[in-house]
């Protein structure tokens, strides 16, 4: 199965993602994060998969995430009901993911991509 990336083209730390495995010859799928938004389902089981908190894959830089208020909000919400808004809206995301049957990558730092792709 071919690693899926998933990535908003407009943001330019995708652009540089999308170079970098495109420039190592890594094959991929990839799917546009707004468009085609995770699913809870699948935001559970790349959040289990990763090790990571879930905090970690909220874009905090986001327009979407400071409009919300959101950082004020986020400790007083269940697992369930973090989980249930990053699958309500891709822009609060953090971008890019990069999902392999071996790796979680969330966001873009080129050695730690090199390291586990």
């Amino acid at each position: 199965m071919n690693p899926l990336f998933l990535w908003y083209p407009k943001c330019t730390t995708c652009q540089k993602a999308k170079k970098y495995l495109e420039n190592n010859k890594i094959s991929f799928k990839e799917r546009h994060i707004v468009e085609e938004t995770p699913t809870k389902k699948e935001l559970e089981n790349w959040i289990k998969q990763s090790g990571l908190e879930i905090k970690k894959f909220f874009n905090t830089s986001g327009l979407k995430y400071k409009e919300l208020k959101l950082k004020g909000k986020l400790p007083n919400m269940t697992e369930d009901e973090k989980i249930e808004l990053l699958a309500s809206d891709g822009m609060l995301i953090k971008r890019p993911l990069f999902i392999s049957d071996k790796t979680v990558l969330v966001g873009f730092k080129e050695k730690e991509w090199r390291e586990k792709i």
